[in-house]
Protein backbone atom coordinates (compact mmCIF):
# COMPACT_ATOMS: atom_id res chain seq x y z
CA UNK A 1 0.00 0.00 0.00
CA UNK A 2 2.68 2.50 1.00
CA UNK A 3 4.62 1.71 -2.16
CA UNK A 4 1.59 2.63 -4.27
CA UNK A 5 1.06 5.88 -2.32
CA UNK A 6 4.74 6.77 -2.72
CA UNK A 7 4.66 6.23 -6.45
CA UNK A 8 1.41 8.14 -6.86
CA UNK A 9 2.72 11.11 -4.85
CA UNK A 10 6.01 11.15 -6.74
CA UNK A 11 4.23 10.96 -10.10
CA UNK A 12 1.82 13.74 -9.14
CA UNK A 13 4.58 16.00 -7.82
CA UNK A 14 6.72 15.31 -10.87
CA UNK A 15 3.86 16.02 -13.25
CA UNK A 16 3.02 19.31 -11.53
CA UNK A 17 6.65 20.42 -11.47
CA UNK A 18 7.13 19.42 -15.10
CA UNK A 19 4.05 21.34 -16.25
CA UNK A 20 4.82 24.48 -14.24
CA UNK A 21 8.50 24.39 -15.13
CA UNK A 22 7.79 23.75 -18.80
CA UNK A 23 5.26 26.58 -18.94
CA UNK A 24 7.63 29.01 -17.21
CA UNK A 25 10.49 27.96 -19.49
CA UNK A 26 8.32 28.38 -22.59
CA UNK A 27 7.25 31.87 -21.54
CA UNK A 28 10.79 32.80 -20.52
CA UNK A 29 12.21 31.71 -23.88
CA UNK A 30 9.69 33.88 -25.68
CA UNK A 31 7.92 30.96 -27.28
CA UNK A 32 4.32 31.31 -28.34
CA UNK A 33 2.09 30.48 -25.38
CA UNK A 34 -1.68 30.94 -25.01
CA UNK A 35 -2.80 34.40 -23.85
CA UNK A 36 -4.93 32.79 -21.13
CA UNK A 37 -1.82 31.71 -19.20
CA UNK A 38 -1.02 33.84 -16.19
CA UNK A 39 2.42 34.55 -17.66
CA UNK A 40 2.75 34.81 -21.39
CA UNK A 41 5.57 37.29 -21.71
CA UNK A 42 9.27 36.84 -20.78
CA UNK A 43 8.97 39.73 -18.27
CA UNK A 44 5.91 38.38 -16.44
CA UNK A 45 6.06 36.90 -12.97
CA UNK A 46 4.08 33.91 -11.74
CA UNK A 47 2.16 35.92 -9.11
CA UNK A 48 1.92 39.68 -9.40
CA UNK A 49 1.88 41.93 -6.35
CA UNK A 50 -1.85 42.57 -6.80
CA UNK A 51 -2.71 38.86 -7.02
CA UNK A 52 -0.57 38.07 -3.96
CA UNK A 53 -2.37 40.71 -1.85
CA UNK A 54 -5.85 40.33 -3.33
CA UNK A 55 -7.59 38.57 -0.40
CA UNK A 56 -5.55 39.79 2.56
CA UNK A 57 -8.30 42.12 3.71
CA UNK A 58 -11.00 39.46 3.63
CA UNK A 59 -11.84 37.68 6.87
CA UNK A 60 -11.80 34.17 5.38
CA UNK A 61 -8.29 34.38 3.86
CA UNK A 62 -6.07 33.54 6.85
CA UNK A 63 -8.27 30.72 8.26
CA UNK A 64 -8.32 29.06 4.82
CA UNK A 65 -4.55 29.44 4.40
CA UNK A 66 -3.91 28.04 7.89
CA UNK A 67 -6.35 25.14 7.33
CA UNK A 68 -4.71 24.19 4.01
CA UNK A 69 -1.24 24.35 5.54
CA UNK A 70 -2.41 22.26 8.52
CA UNK A 71 -3.84 19.60 6.22
CA UNK A 72 -0.61 19.56 4.21
CA UNK A 73 1.41 19.25 7.43
CA UNK A 74 -0.72 16.33 8.67
CA UNK A 75 -0.41 14.55 5.31
CA UNK A 76 3.36 15.10 5.27
CA UNK A 77 3.72 13.75 8.83
CA UNK A 78 1.57 10.72 7.96
CA UNK A 79 3.75 10.05 4.94
CA UNK A 80 6.99 10.33 6.95
CA UNK A 81 5.66 8.04 9.70
CA UNK A 82 4.52 5.53 7.08
CA UNK A 83 8.06 5.49 5.69
CA UNK A 84 9.49 4.68 9.11
CA UNK A 85 7.02 1.90 9.78
CA UNK A 86 8.43 -1.53 9.24
CA UNK A 87 6.80 -3.83 6.72
CA UNK A 88 7.73 -6.87 8.78
CA UNK A 89 5.93 -7.93 11.88
CA UNK A 90 8.31 -7.52 14.82
CA UNK A 91 6.43 -9.69 17.30
CA UNK A 92 3.50 -12.06 17.56
CA UNK A 93 1.21 -12.11 20.59
CA UNK A 94 0.93 -15.66 21.95
CA UNK A 95 -1.94 -16.51 24.27
CA UNK A 96 -0.26 -17.99 27.35
CA UNK A 97 -3.53 -18.73 29.17
CA UNK A 98 -2.88 -16.37 32.08
CA UNK A 99 -4.55 -13.38 30.46
CA UNK A 100 -1.28 -11.55 29.97
CA UNK A 101 0.05 -13.20 26.84
CA UNK A 102 3.63 -13.58 25.71
CA UNK A 103 5.50 -12.04 22.81
CA UNK A 104 7.23 -14.16 20.20
CA UNK A 105 9.74 -12.49 17.94
CA UNK A 106 8.50 -12.39 14.37
CA UNK A 107 11.92 -13.26 12.96
CA UNK A 108 12.04 -16.39 15.12
CA UNK A 109 8.70 -17.60 13.77
CA UNK A 110 9.83 -16.76 10.22
CA UNK A 111 13.03 -18.73 10.75
CA UNK A 112 11.16 -21.79 12.01
CA UNK A 113 8.73 -21.60 9.09
CA UNK A 114 11.63 -21.35 6.62
CA UNK A 115 13.60 -24.24 8.10
CA UNK A 116 10.55 -26.51 8.30
CA UNK A 117 9.52 -25.64 4.74
CA UNK A 118 13.07 -26.31 3.46
CA UNK A 119 12.99 -29.75 5.07
CA UNK A 120 10.01 -30.73 2.90
CA UNK A 121 10.70 -33.00 -0.05
CA UNK A 122 11.24 -31.05 -3.26
CA UNK A 123 11.81 -27.64 -1.66
CA UNK A 124 15.26 -26.19 -2.38
CA UNK A 125 14.82 -22.88 -0.53
CA UNK A 126 12.06 -21.13 1.42
CA UNK A 127 11.54 -17.55 2.55
CA UNK A 128 8.81 -16.44 4.94
CA UNK A 129 7.74 -12.95 5.93
CA UNK A 130 5.17 -12.07 8.59
CA UNK A 131 2.99 -8.99 8.32
CA UNK A 132 -0.30 -7.74 9.69
CA UNK A 133 -1.17 -7.19 13.33
CA UNK A 134 0.63 -8.98 16.14
CA UNK A 135 -2.57 -10.70 17.31
CA UNK A 136 -3.59 -11.67 13.75
CA UNK A 137 -0.49 -12.12 11.59
CA UNK A 138 -0.39 -13.12 7.96
CA UNK A 139 2.54 -14.66 6.18
CA UNK A 140 4.02 -14.52 2.71
CA UNK A 141 5.94 -17.70 1.84
CA UNK A 142 8.14 -18.12 -1.23
CA UNK A 143 9.27 -21.58 -2.18
CA UNK A 144 11.97 -22.49 -4.68
CA UNK A 145 11.09 -25.98 -5.88
CA UNK A 146 13.60 -28.53 -7.10
CA UNK A 147 13.14 -29.88 -10.65
CA UNK A 148 11.59 -33.15 -9.49
CA UNK A 149 9.07 -31.52 -7.10
CA UNK A 150 5.34 -31.71 -7.61
CA UNK A 151 3.93 -28.24 -6.81
CA UNK A 152 0.58 -29.51 -5.47
CA UNK A 153 2.27 -31.93 -3.08
CA UNK A 154 4.70 -29.28 -1.87
CA UNK A 155 1.85 -26.85 -1.24
CA UNK A 156 -0.25 -29.45 0.62
CA UNK A 157 2.67 -30.42 2.83
CA UNK A 158 3.54 -26.80 3.50
CA UNK A 159 0.00 -25.94 4.63
CA UNK A 160 -0.54 -29.25 6.44
CA UNK A 161 2.81 -29.34 8.24
CA UNK A 162 4.86 -26.14 8.42
CA UNK A 163 2.04 -23.59 8.54
CA UNK A 164 -0.09 -25.79 10.81
CA UNK A 165 2.81 -26.22 13.27
CA UNK A 166 3.50 -22.48 13.27
CA UNK A 167 -0.17 -21.69 13.85
CA UNK A 168 -0.50 -24.22 16.68
CA UNK A 169 2.78 -23.30 18.38
CA UNK A 170 1.89 -19.58 18.39
CA UNK A 171 -1.66 -20.34 19.59
CA UNK A 172 -3.24 -18.57 16.65
CA UNK A 173 -6.76 -19.28 15.44
CA UNK A 174 -5.64 -18.84 11.85
CA UNK A 175 -2.49 -17.99 9.94
CA UNK A 176 -3.45 -16.82 6.46
CA UNK A 177 -0.65 -17.35 3.96
CA UNK A 178 0.13 -16.34 0.43
CA UNK A 179 2.45 -18.93 -1.10
CA UNK A 180 4.46 -18.27 -4.24
CA UNK A 181 6.09 -21.19 -5.97
CA UNK A 182 9.02 -20.95 -8.35
CA UNK A 183 10.96 -23.73 -10.06
CA UNK A 184 14.72 -23.92 -9.70
CA UNK A 185 16.67 -23.77 -12.92
CA UNK A 186 18.73 -26.81 -13.70
CA UNK A 187 21.28 -27.56 -16.35
CA UNK A 188 20.86 -30.14 -19.04
CA UNK A 189 21.97 -33.63 -18.15
CA UNK A 190 24.56 -35.41 -20.27
CA UNK A 191 23.67 -38.62 -21.95
CA UNK A 192 26.54 -41.02 -22.45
Amino acid sequence: MIRVVNRALLCLAGLILLCVGGAAMAAGQGWSVPKSWPYNDPGDVLLSRASRQRWRGDGWWWPVVIAILAVLLVLALWWVLAQLRRGRLAEVLVDSGDGEGALLRGRALEGVLESEAESLDGVARARARLSGHRSAPTTDVRLLLEPHAVPGDALRRLTGEALAHARESAGLKSLPAEVRLRAAKHGAERVT
